[in-house]
């Protein structure tokens, strides 16, 4: 929401992304100091700037996607990401999911379609012909592959190791990418204003709070099972879309969005 809110008053969605990962890196120096550096491994290394490079890319899509795309339907396409997890995590971790794991991505992805018909192209080849939804697939696909990196960083280390590589590394890349698109950065620098501040610190806040969160889920469990859990904030997309940008459909969006926590409910209840 914040995402969108930023990028909709004038705010390049580069520099959204470059400022989140940025402010997160200055916060990660108070516990910088305490990590030995130099006794990590080369497999940190090499997952931490892969991790990073796909993580600033994929999160650039995200709010690129966010900049002209519903919040009500973008947020529920991030169904598809557990589906690309599994299947990285079945090729770089070996992580097998279960029968039930099957059954409960297949709710998830059943219940996008109620989603995705509430828009004006449907549920159609037509509709993957939209700019902000090859964005969004594009985010998910990056920051699915990502979250197995991340898993990889977090095994040669620890969640909050990984989640200062995690910030540090984005941070990197994410200001490569203004540069890579010839963008600005000054003069897009000097739109962020004092109207704009409050609503990037809070959003530092989320996306911070999200991945040390996240980091501690995936030491606990399979990358794939993990992603799934995100659909749990499906049903809040869809809310806050309506809710404050006025985006319609809300009934089917909330049966879809019904579907797919009932499919994280059976991937959480029955992954043994």
């Amino acid at each position: 929401m914040f995402q969108k809110q930023l990028t909709t008053t004038g705010n390049h969605p580069l520099v959204v992304n470059f400022i989140t990962y940025l402010a997160l890196s200055f916060v990660c120096l108070l516990g910088a100091f305490n990590v030995s550096w130099s006794e990590l491994s080369a497999e940190f290394w090499i997952y931490s700037i892969a991790g990073g490079m796909v993580g600033a890319l994929g999160n650039a899509f995200l709010v690129k996607a966010l900049q002209g795309g519903d919040l009500s339907v973008l947020g529920p396409i991030n169904s598809y990401k557990s589906v690309v997890g599994m299947i990285a995590g079945i090729i770089l971790l070996a992580e097998i999911p279960s029968v039930w794991g099957l059954v409960g991505i297949l709710l998830i992805i059943y219940g996008s379609y109620f989603v995705l018909d509430t828009t004006e192209d449907k549920f159609s080849w037509a509709l993957l012909q939209r700019k902000e939804i090859q964005f969004r697939l594009w985010a998910l696909i990056l920051t699915a592959i990502e979250a197995v990196f991340v898993k990889k960083v977090i095994l040669a280390s620890s969640t909050v190791v990984s989640f200062i590589s995690w910030c540090w590394f984005g941070a990197i890349f994410s200001f490569c990418l203004l540069f890579v698109y010839r963008l600005n950065a000054r003069n897009e620098l000097k739109k962020v204003n004092s109207s704009s501040f409050n609503k990037y610190a809070l959003l530092v806040i989320c996306i911070g709070t999200m991945q040390f969160t996240t980091n501690y889920v995936f030491s606990n469990m399979p990358v794939g099972y993990a992603l799934s859990l995100f659909q749990l904030s499906t049903i809040v997309s869809v809310l806050l879309g309506h809710r404050i940008f006025k985006e319609q459909g809300i009934g089917k969006k909330l049966l879809g969005s019904a579907i797919m926590i009932i499919g994280s409910v059976v991937i959480i209840l029955l992954k043994n």
